[in-house]
């Protein structure tokens, strides 16, 4: 009997180890149990914590939701688009006139420096006031070039008590243009000298003359020419060029109340790499890939510019870069300004028979020149018969007003 009694519990314990669950069946449990858990207490308390926060952001909103309701009125179509549409225009303008007045200041700046450079005899001038003018054109001309400046005179450019009238009267200011030899005071420089005295008609710049410091004398050229005339242009142009003043002018006179005006035939001719080309540039591996092309400026062989650009130049000379070409440095100056640019086809007319079939159809051109010469081909022959053909006449000159 004992031996029976002592056997059962032996067997119920067998039973009981014979139910026991595996480990694995146990930790997959706990894993359920846990992520039961997560989106039960997610359930139960993140949810109402989200719509506490919800309804304290909306108690915000809803009052400057119900000011701009009540501003603008219900179903009103102009609402808070149109109003900052006029916001964003108006701080635009604001950006404009902020950047006008920056440059008027330095416009005046450079006014103020001139008004107490030293003059040219060495003598301090504390009272100096500029010439007031309405544009100063400057004739770009070198040492060797008497019979083109001679053909100059002898066509578009008045000589002797007519040019100094056309400064009184006009306010038209036109020299030619020029530095000084390598060797100052020598025969060139005195052959200018000598001319300069019959003639009256030369500026004389602070810059030693060579074809390859073209973008040197252009910067010169326009510092000195805002230190001496307070002008509202300031024209270049060569001397292998022919010019009708009047319709020149008549031009410039139309932007007048413009600031930042740049006027010129704008092109964007190629980027030249090869070395021994007429216009290589050194530097083309700043314009890109091979065969690009340079961004739009004026050709170099007339082109204006207003007196707020003029004194930008002036101001910043030093570090304005130039590169090869001259007309290309000039519109690398104005890359990143706020600049208008003129594109007027009028400055660039062909010779005859171009500019005469224009002048006949009453289109008379400002300039008009030879692309293949980059000016009039021959021009001291030529310069009397583009006269004759292509003139306005010259009595216009007299007519405009300034």
């Amino acid at each position: 009997m004992k031996a029976m009694v002592s056997e059962r519990p032996a067997q119920s314990e067998k039973k009981v180890r014979g139910r026991a669950m595996p480990a694995k069946a146990i930790m997959v449990l706990c894993m359920l149990s846990f992520f039961f858990g997560l989106l039960f207490s997610g359930s139960m308390w993140v949810t109402p914590l989200q719509k506490r926060e919800e309804a304290a952001n909306n108690a915000l909103i809803d009052p400057k939701l119900s000011l701009i309701t009540n501003r603008f009125g219900e179903g009103d179509q102009r609402d808070i688009i149109g109003e900052v549409t006029k916001t964003h225009q108006a701080i635009q303008s604001l950006d404009k006139t902020i950047s006008a007045l920056e440059m008027e200041l330095a416009v005046a700046r450079t006014s103020q420096t001139a008004t107490s450079s030293s003059s040219l005899d060495g003598s301090l001038s504390t009272n100096k006031v500029l010439k007031k003018a309405f544009v100063v054109i400057g004739i770009n001309t070198a040492f060797s070039s008497k019979k083109r400046r001679e053909s100059v005179r002898e066509t578009w450019l008045p000589r002797g008590s007519k040019l100094k009238r056309l400064e009184q009267e006009k306010g038209i200011v036109i020299r030619f243009v020029i530095g000084h030899s390598a060797t100052p005071g020598g025969v060139l420089d005195r052959a200018i000298d000598a001319e300069d005295t019959e003639t009256k008609d030369f500026l004389r710049l602070d810059h030693v003359e060579g074809y390859h410091e073209l973008s040197m004398k252009t910067k010169i050229y326009f510092s000195t020419v805002v230190a001496i005339w307070d002008a509202d242009f300031y024209v270049k142009v060569d001397d292998d060029v022919h010019v009708n003043l009047g319709m020149l002018i008549t031009t410039l006179a139309r932007y007048r109340a413009k600031p930042r005006v740049y006027i010129g035939c704008m092109k964007s001719g190629p980027v030249l790499s090869q070395k021994g080309a007429r216009y290589h540039e050194p530097e083309f591996w700043k314009f890109g890939e091979e065969g690009n092309r340079y961004f739009r400026h004026a050709t170099g062989q007339i082109y204006a510019i207003s007196k707020d650009l003029a004194a930008y130049i002036s101001i910043n000379a030093p570090i304005l870069h130039r590169y090869a070409n001259e007309d290309v440095s000039l519109g690398s100056w104005f890359i990143g300004l706020d600049v208008e640019h003129v594109n007027d086809k009028s400055m660039c007319c062909g010779t005859p028979p171009d500019c005469e079939w224009k002048t006949q159809a009453g289109n008379v051109c400002i300039a008009s020149f030879d692309w293949s010469c980059s000016g009039i081909c021959k021009s001291v022959e030529r310069m009397k018969d583009v006269h004759n053909s292509c003139g306005e006449g010259d009595g216009a000159i007299w007519n405009v007003l300034t």
